[in-house]
């Protein structure tokens, strides 16, 4: 004998109107939401084109201003990977879910009150705690005891620094240097300025990550594998011997 609950008509009928009942409010929803955007776009000159091109110009904004960001270099002491002219994507999202900048990262920061009212691309060469002295017996730039071989990105006839140096970079700051040495004003010019020449972490903008435009210049930037050699900082390292800057 078949014991299982057969639906009687009301339950069929009342089933039915729930059904719908649910279809009928989706539907009003969905009316409701386009009759918004109509309305929205009635109201425009222009109508759904201008809604259209706003919505997109408002994504834009949020994504120069929470994510990524064109740069474009405004002189050569970045040369020879970034020439005067070129646009960079920066990448505001690198340093902002507790990473930090790391040694070789070209980073885009704000120099008001340390470099100037404007902001900058520069190489970072030391974090904090960093030992950074320049140079050793064989003219290369020193991070914690360990020599960096620059040869693959600075400009060519340039050496890594005409003067001597010798700092220790203070906690969540920066030592940032360019690549065209002998025309990049960088941290070697303010080491008796405000701040010693260092850029604090919190100024740091995002990390140039792709050059863009030209075209022909397209290409992703890498961190140096010189960099990746560096041994990590001495907790409590000595002060510097010499803190000689200079303009270059």
């Amino acid at each position: 004998m078949d014991t299982e609950a057969q639906p009687t008509e009301r339950d069929r009928s009342s089933r039915l109107s729930d059904a719908e009942e649910i279809s009928d409010t989706g539907g009003r929803e969905d009316r409701s939401r386009f009759a918004l955007v109509s309305r929205t776009a009635a109201w425009l000159p222009g109508g759904r084109i201008t809604l259209t091109l706003l919505l997109c110009l408002l994504f834009l904004l949020l994504l120069s201003n929470f994510v990524v960001q064109p740069f474009q270099i405004p002189s050569g002491s970045m040369e020879k990977g970034l020439r005067v002219g070129d646009r960079v994507l920066v990448n505001k999202l690198a340093y902002r879910f507790g990473a930090e900048p790391r040694r070789g990262d070209v980073v885009v920061f704000d120099g008001t009150g340390y470099f100037g009212d404007a902001d900058y691309i520069k190489r970072v060469v030391g974090v904090g705690g960093d030992h950074v002295v320049c140079c050793d017996k064989e003219g290369w730039i020193e991070v914690n005891g360990r020599s960096v071989d620059e040869s693959t990105f600075l400009y060519p006839g340039d050496t890594p620094s005409s003067v001597p140096f010798d700092v220790v970079v203070p906690p969540s700051a920066l030592f940032v240097l360019g690549d065209h040495r002998s025309r990049s004003s960088d941290s070697r010019d303010h080491l008796g300025s405000p701040g010693g020449g260092m850029i604090p972490v919190d100024d740091v903008i995002g990390r140039a990550d792709w050059i863009l435009w030209p075209a022909g210049h397209f290409t992703r930037l890498h961190r140096p594998a010189s960099y990746a050699r560096v041994p990590a900082a001495v907790e409590g390292a000595s002060e510097p011997t010499t803190a000689v800057g200079a303009h270059g």
